[in-house]
């Protein structure tokens, strides 16, 4: 066995710490996790505010955020139609490391794109 195998290892491909990573490493999960910590959106709100993403994207990212736990669809009975969406508590888990994410992201962005040009 290598160095990095053995049964504790979180990354091996039958471990759920592994798919728990892949969900969160998608590009536009962090992103939407990070638009729903301040409270519920609606998909028009959630548009405008992340940017960059299409309708289409988003509504995937949303159904697979929602298919492992981490966002809840509320779909409210009212003329138009209302669907807004939030947070679970599991997905609040998540808030403190996206923050920390994102602070390693501001201190260190720079000196990563400086190498991808050196």
């Amino acid at each position: 066995m290598g160095e990095f195998s053995g049964p504790g290892d979180v990354f091996l491909a039958d471990c759920p710490a592994r798919l728990a990573v892949e969900v969160i490493a998608d590009k536009w999960s962090v992103v939407v996790l990070y638009a729903l910590s301040r409270g519920s959106r609606r998909h028009g709100e959630l548009v405008e505010l992340i940017g960059g993403i299409s309708k289409k994207m988003l509504t995937q990212t949303l159904r697979r955020l929602q298919q492992y736990g981490l966002v809840d669809r509320q779909a409210y009975a009212e003329v138009p139609p209302r669907v807004e969406y939030e947070l679970t508590d599991l997905g609040r888990t998540l808030i403190d490391p996206i923050n920390m994410l994102t602070r390693w992201a501001q201190e260190n962005g720079e000196d990563v794109l400086a190498a991808q040009y050196p």
